[in-house]
């Protein structure tokens, strides 16, 4: 009978490496990569952002207006979608910093 021979190791298999998480923060952190950036879930987190309704003091068109709530109070002119007058908006915020209100004014000078 001939022996059997059991081939070496340095490690037990109990001392065997864990295999290194592969999802994708793990991938971003290893690589210094960004998040990616999903339009469908973002604009669902109301703390990033908020689509609000408004008619445009030129036309009278309703039109939405996305408002970044990250950046607190503060003034912004942006044009009206439909009519491409500029819009005054300034974003209101309480003491406590929860969102108030969106005026949009006209821009007469």
């Amino acid at each position: 009978m001939v022996p059997r021979l059991e081939p070496r190791t340095s490690r037990s298999p109990s001392a065997a490496p864990s295999e290194p998480s592969l999802d994708s923060p793990a991938i971003d952190a290893l690589y210094g990569l960004e998040p990616v950036f999903d339009p469908e879930t973002s604009r669902r987190d109301a703390t990033l952002g908020e689509n609000i309704g408004i008619r445009c003091p030129y036309c009278g068109e309703p039109i939405d207006v996305e408002v970044d709530l990250t950046a607190g109070a503060r003034s912004y002119i942006e044009d009206c979608a439909v009519c491409c007058h500029p819009i005054e908006h300034a974003l209101r915020f309480s003491a406590k910093g929860r969102f108030e209100g969106l005026t949009s004014t006209r821009i007469d000078g």
